[in-house]
């Protein structure tokens, strides 16, 4: 069985097909979905999926792209997380590619998000773009250790990414492995501890080969799968096999989906 480790299926064009995507999951035995906040007003929808269905959970938090919102503080951000369902903190981090000037109120931001994972004792979920070096130094300043999580959608270094592991953190692929200008990309997917490692969509975004360039689903998440067995020559149950394993380990939770 596969997980989706990262999406957003409360964007509008994906919650207007919803019991059809879901249908497609299970055709495609991707058994759970993490659905993903970007920003505190759109929360309550997030959490309603969650609440609504067994398989899916979700995540609080205030994407680094989203300018102009009233800054989350940690206790604010910490009292939400304590929902049973909602299993991380984010998706938080720092993005230096589509925003320019002065980005210390993103730093900030940053900051209030790893103080309130460590306050409530669940997992970060970490975008970072164009701003590998900060995102480590933060990470170590505000003892984003303690807690672990996910660097999601990796497309970073190996050096980035054996530098987050020894955070505690895990390595999430998305659709973009299955690209073929990411070689190096694939050569980290090669190299990633295998109990280090999760597999996500992001969508509607980053649709993998054989559907890149289409909205994307939940259900693709076996084609990333399927690509890191070929990278790493292995079968896809065991691509499979690990990274639930992992979810469920990182996230706290049962076989079941029952926190721990």
């Amino acid at each position: 069985m596969f997980i989706d480790s990262h999406c957003h299926l409360d964007f509008p064009d994906l919650a207007k097909d919803l019991d059809a995507l879901l249908q497609n999951m299970q055709h495609n035995q991707v058994t759970h979905a993490l659905c993903v906040s970007v920003n505190l007003p759109d929360f309550p929808r997030v959490r309603t999926l969650a609440e609504t269905h067994v398989n899916l959970f979700a995540s609080v938090g205030v994407h680094p792209d989203y300018e102009d919102q009233i800054e989350p503080q940690a206790d604010e951000l910490a009292d939400l997380a304590r929902h049973p369902k909602v299993i991380a903190i984010g998706e938080t981090g720092l993005d230096y590619f589509r925003l320019q000037g002065d980005l210390e109120w993103q730093r900030e931001r940053f900051r209030q998000h790893i103080r309130a994972a460590r306050k409530i004792n669940k997992p970060l979920i970490i975008h970072t773009r164009s701003a590998a070096a900060d995102t480590l130094r933060i990470m170590q300043e505000e003892g984003a250790d303690q807690v672990g999580g996910v660097m999601h959608c990796f497309t970073e270094s190996w050096e980035v990414a054996q530098q987050a592991i020894a955070m505690n953190f895990f390595i999430s692929f998305s659709g973009i492995v299955t690209f073929k200008n990411a070689v190096a990309l694939k050569e980290v997917a090669k190299n990633i501890p295998l109990d280090r490692m999760l597999i996500e969509t992001d969508s509607p975004y980053l649709a993998p080969v054989p559907f890149r360039g289409k909205q994307n689903q939940p259900a693709f998440v076996r084609h990333v799968a399927e690509e890191i067995a070929r990278i790493r020559a292995v079968s896809v149950e065991e691509i499979a096999n690990a990274t639930t394993d992992n979810f469920f380990n990182l996230f706290k939770l049962s076989k079941h989906g029952i926190p721990n």
